[in-house]
C-alpha cells in the first residue's frame, strides 16, 4: 500500500496487531523495516511516535517496463536501440515511410531509457550508436548526430539529478561506493587462494557464503554479484574461463567484422543493418558489463543471443549466396 505521509502509516499501523514491512526509499537503497503492528511510540505527532527524524515524498520511481528491474530494461532497450540505429543507418533512403517508422521507434526507446535513470547503460548506448554512424555514415551525419545528442544529454543529466539526487559522475553516490567496495573484495577473495584464480569459488556459492566470506561491508551494503561481468566470471569460474569467454566475444566480434566488409554493395540493407546493430550492442553490451553484471541477466542475455543468432544466420546466408 502506498502511503502519503506520516499520519498514513501511523494510522495503518493501529489498525493490526501483526508485524508490518516498511519499505522506505534512501537514495540508492530501499531499506525495509519490520515492527510491531499497534504499538508506537510516545509523542503528541505522527513522527514523533514513529521515531522519524524527518521525511519527504519517495523518488524511486525509475522505468522498469514489463521487468521487475531498472538495470535489465535499460540493458534491453540499449541492445534493440543498437540493432534499430543500424537498420536506420544501412536504410537507402532515409526520407520514406520506413526511415520515419524507424526515427519514431529508436525515439521511443531512447526516451524509455531516460527514464530507466540507468548511467552506464545510457554511456553504453551513446558509445554504440557513434560506432555505428562511423561504420555506416559519412560525417555529414555524424556531426549532426552529435549535435542532436546534447539536448538528449542535458535532458538526462536533469532527470539523474531529479530522480536519484546524483550527478553523472558522483563520488559520494552510494551506488558507486558500493562497486568500490565489492570490487575490492571480489578481487581480495579471487587472489587470496590459487585455486580461486584457476577454477574459481564456484557458481552462486556468493549467495551462500557471502557470510562467512565477510563481504559486502559485513551486510551493511546490499548483497549480491560483484556488479562486473569481468570480475563476476574471473571469482566464480576462474582466469582460465575469463579468457574463454572473452575469447567468445572477440570471436563473435571478428565475425560481425568480417560480415559487415563482405555485405558492403551488397545491397541487402536490413542484413548489413543487423550486422552493424549487432556490432555496436556488442560494444555497448562489454562496456556496460564493466560496471554491471549483464552478463548473469537472463532477459538481457536472451536478447543478447538472439542478436548473435540472427547475425551468425546472416554471415551464412551472404556466404551462400556469394559462392
Amino acid at each position: 500500500r502506498k502511503l502519503n505521509e506520516p499520519q498514513d502509516l501511523l494510522n495503518a499501523l493501529l489498525r493490526t496487531t501483526n508485524p508490518v514491512s516498511i519499505l522506505t526509499y534512501r537514495h540508492e537503497t530501499q531499506p525495509v523495516f519490520k515492527i510491531p503492528g499497534g504499538t508506537v511510540l510516545p509523542g503528541s505527532t505522527p513522527t514523533e511516535q514513529l521515531g522519524i527524524g524527518s521525511w519527504s515524498p519517495g523518488r524511486d520511481w525509475r522505468a522498469t517496463g514489463f521487468f521487475g528491474n531498472f538495470v535489465t530494461y535499460a540493458e534491453m532497450l540499449q541492445l534493440i536501440i543498437a540493432v534499430a540505429v543500424g537498420l536506420f543507418v544501412s536504410l537507402p533512403v532515409k526520407r520514406s515511410w520506413a526511415g520515419a517508422l524507424l526515427l519514431m521507434a529508436i525515439a521511443g526507446f531512447v526516451f524509455a531509457l531516460v527514464l530507466t535513470v540507468t548511467r552506464a547503460s545510457w554511456l553504453s548506448c551513446l558509445i554504440s550508436t557513434l560506432i555505428i554512424f562511423l561504420l555506416g555514415s559519412g560525417r555529414k551525419a555524424l556531426i549532426i548526430v552529435g549535435l542532436l545528442a546534447i539536448p538528449l544529454v542535458l535532458a538526462g543529466l536533469f532527470v539523474l539529478q531529479q530522480q536519484r539526487n546524483v550527478a553523472f559522475i558522483d563520488k559520494a553516490d552510494q551506488s558507486t561506493t558500493w562497486r568500490g567496495t565489492v570490487w575490492r573484495e571480489g578481487v581480495s577473495l579471487l587472489v587470496s587462494k590459487p585455486r580461486h584464480l584457476l577454477i574459481g569459488i564456484g557458481m552462486d556459492s556468493i549467495k551462500r557464503r557471502w557470510r562467512a566470506w565477510g563481504m559486502f561491508d559485513q551486510g551493511r551494503i546490499p548483497w549480491g554479484h560483484m556488479h562486473s561481468n569481468l570480475l563476476q566470471i574471473a571469482l566464480e569460474r576462474g582466469i582460465p574461463a575469463l579468457l574463454l569467454w572473452l575469447s567468445l566475444l572477440f570471436v563473435y566480434g571478428k565475425t560481425l567484422w568480417r560480415t559487415l566488409r563482405h555485405s558492403a554493395g551488397s545491397g541487402h540493407w536490413i542484413e548489413r543493418g543487423v550486422i552493424m546493430g549487432a556490432l555496436g550492442g556488442l560494444v555497448g553490451f562489454f562496456t556496460s558489463g564493466l560496471v554491471h553484471y549483464n552478463w548473469g541477466d537472463s532477459e538481457v542475455i536472451m536478447v543478447f543471443y538472439m542478436i548473435m543468432g540472427l547475425s551468425l544466420a546472416i554471415q551464412r546466408q551472404l556466404q551462400t549466396t556469394s559462392s
